[in-house]
């Protein structure tokens, strides 16, 4: 079957930020186009104003059809991407936000990727980036702590655009804001907040045990934990690379207190659970959060 047969004309469409593309599918894939670039064209309609983006947009359709129906391929590769050099700074920094997110990194890293690429780019009005539109984006953000988690996260979009071929810096003059620093009291007494922990929560308690006792991470590596994670005793816990944030292979030893509390279930149940699929992602964060709103202990 020719690629003629397998291809039906595109469609021109408006995203939720009122930037038009060209959208078709081709051998099962689909395809979003903002602009003529990867099929060896100079149009972009997105450069235009708004009453007048519809009908380049038009244009760039037709082009796309008769490059595809010649037997033109869409280049829709990173490398080959990169190699382009007439990208704008906005293509740019969409690819960068794609190379991300193919990386190895957790989905928390790669939402917040996500999450400031979208709300950046909903702000701006022009195909190039300047500084003006960074602070303009940042001073939406009034808290210090707030402020610069965004702006790291930014930072990490513009310099990974600015390696693919963004020539201009906008981070350059950005500066971080200052935060006074938090003091957190030690617990005079752990015995007597864990036990107030467990006429709270059972999972709480043996997620806070273990926090302690085996130094692991609670939102994940404690949170994802099934039974064939422990050896046969229940005196080891093995955790391959991909399990935990340092991306190395971990075996720890479980304490005589926390082991009495352990009932071994079926290999690949999770230990709180007892089914195959772990508790949701916020669900120590949330209740953590409820118990200090009722803990007598904790200031």
């Amino acid at each position: 079957m020719s690629v003629k047969m397998k291809f039906k004309y595109p469609k021109v469409m408006f995203d939720s930020k009122q930037r038009v593309y060209v959208s078709f599918s081709l051998n099962n894939k689909r395809f979003r186009l903002f602009n003529g670039s990867k099929i060896n064209s100079d149009i972009y309609p997105n450069t235009y104003t708004k009453e007048k983006r519809l009908e380049v947009a038009h244009l760039l359709a037709a082009e796309v059809y008769k490059s595809i129906s010649s037997g033109l391929s869409v280049l829709d590769t990173t490398k080959e991407l990169c190699a382009n050099q007439n990208n704008s700074d906005l293509e740019s920094f969409e690819l960068a936000l794609h190379n991300k997110l193919k990386g190895d990194y957790s989905d928390k890293y790669k939402s917040m990727l996500r999450f400031v690429y979208d709300s950046f780019t909903a702000k701006l009005t022009d195909e190039n980036i300047t500084s003006n539109d960074v602070k303009s984006y940042l001073n939406h953000y009034a808290l210090g702590v707030s402020y610069n988690t965004i702006k790291r996260h930014l930072s990490v979009l513009i310099n990974e655009a600015r390696n693919i071929g963004m020539n201009s810096n906008p981070m350059e003059g950005v500066k971080a804001k200052k935060t006074k620093a938090k003091l957190h009291k030690p617990y005079n007494d752990i015995r007597l907040i864990l036990d107030e922990i467990k006429l709270f929560n059972n999972n709480l308690y043996l997620c806070c045990l273990m926090t302690y006792g085996c130094l692991l991470r609670p939102h994940r590596e404690i949170r994802e934990l099934k039974w064939s994670d422990f050896s046969d005793d229940l005196g080891y816990i093995h955790l391959s690379g991909n399990r935990n944030k340092s991306g190395k292979n971990r075996i720890v030893p479980v304490p005589i207190y926390i082991r009495e509390l352990l009932v071994k279930g079926q290999p690949h149940h999770n230990i709180f659970t007892d089914t195959t699929s772990p508790l949701n992602e916020d669900y120590f964060k949330t209740l953590w959060s409820r118990f200090k709103r009722v803990s007598k202990l904790l200031e």
